[in-house]
């Protein structure tokens, strides 16, 4: 007797949206076993990780800036997951979208309009096209794969970053730090709630998320899209072009990218430095599958990544917990959910071995005799 995985002739759409909640469940049950090896106290510790950080208003105006850059990175990817168009480089996009619009405002300095946002942030946005135009050539003209060449273009632009700020780009007066000059006051985004950081990024965020639902839910391109996703040798037949669903994937994904760049260097940070984000590209991938590639979902699963961040950085200070448990909590996130979206699509079968006729089992007991 032995086990084995059997596809359900139809999966649950009910489970399908239940069973991030089932993961989330399981997320905390597994934070509750592991503060306990640590030694620590884990109601307290949940308490500190889930709770403390959003007690105050100021925690809540971290919670939604945190949020911005993961929702428009995460809405941004889900366009081309789609369509099994995988860009894993938001990173990269993201870094390449803060270079432009930061380049921008710095060359810049003396404006004094608010308008020059506009020109920033489309630079952030055309900045993060360029660098997703990349591999989606290389997919459409040499059949690379996405996967490989948008996650090592990661490393190229985050070395470019790197060198800009230690080179031309470095602020004179900043004590030979690697950063940039601060930008004027004309190029950063407005505050939205007094005494907090968060910007009118969060604004943005939003409009992208009312964007991508019309995009998805009202025009034919979202359409095309998802039914390449679903069952690709239909959308051949129908005549719907994979390429011209591996740009658009793609390119969605790296203006999205863009701009989150964008957000963060307009934003709470006011400069390029090395780095521009904590690795919001690749926690927007685990954002954009637990919101099930849907914009409201995805609004919702982005509160919660952004909580993990602020958690982990509340465990480092009051529980002298490492950096590293807010990485661990969103790769267990992640594997629960991808553990229920098995059961989702298949159920456990029972296979009994056949029992031998009778001569077969007679020669058996002869041959083993001998």
């Amino acid at each position: 007797m032995r086990l084995k995985l059997e596809l359900r002739p139809q999966p649950s759409r009910i489970m399908t949206w239940v069973s991030p909640l089932i993961a989330g469940a399981a997320t905390l049950l597994a934070g509750f076993a592991l503060f306990s090896m640590l030694g620590k106290d884990p109601f307290q510790a949940l308490q500190v990780f889930f709770v403390k950080p959003i007690e105050t208003r100021y925690g809540l105006g971290e919670l939604l800036l945190k949020a911005s850059p993961l929702m428009l990175c995460a809405i941004g990817l889900a366009a081309g997951y789609r369509a099994n168009v995988w860009n894993i480089g938001a990173e990269g996009q993201l870094t390449l979208g803060a270079i432009c619009g930061g380049g921008l405002a710095l060359a810049l300095p003396g404006a004094d309009s608010a308008w020059i946002l506009l020109p920033v942030i489309l630079a952030g946005a055309a900045g993060g096209i360029a660098w997703a135009a990349i591999p989606a050539w290389l997919k459409t003209r040499f059949n690379a794969n996405e996967i490989l060449t948008s996650l090592m273009l990661v490393y190229v632009a985050t070395l470019l970053l790197s060198w800009l700020v230690q080179g031309p780009w470095r602020d004179p007066e900043g004590f030979n730090f690697p950063q940039s000059k601060m930008f004027a006051d004309a190029a950063l985004l407005p505050i939205l709630l007094a005494g907090t950081r968060l910007n009118a990024g969060f604004l943005i965020a939003l409009a992208a998320i009312a964007v991508a639902w019309l995009f998805f839910a009202r025009s034919l391109a979202g359409f095309q899209m998802r039914v390449a996703g679903l069952a690709p040798a239909a959308a051949n037949y129908a005549g719907i072009s994979a390429k011209r669903n591996v740009w658009l994937g793609m390119l969605i994904g790296g203006a999205a990218a863009g701009v989150a760049g964008v957000v963060e260097a307009a934003g709470p940070i006011g400069q390029l430095l090395p780095s521009m984000s904590p690795g919001y590209g690749f926690a927007a991938i685990i954002v954009a599958f637990v919101g099930r590639l849907h914009p409201i979902g995805i609004l919702l699963a982005s509160l919660l990544m952004s909580l993990l961040y602020l958690g982990g950085e509340s465990a480092q200070i009051s529980l002298a917990l490492p950096s590293a448990v807010t990485g661990l909590f969103q790769g267990t996130l992640l594997f629960f959910l991808l553990a229920a979206d098995v059961f989702i699509n298949f159920r456990v079968g029972v296979v009994r071995r056949a029992a031998l006729p009778a001569t077969a089992a007679a020669a058996t007991a002869l041959g083993t005799r001998a």
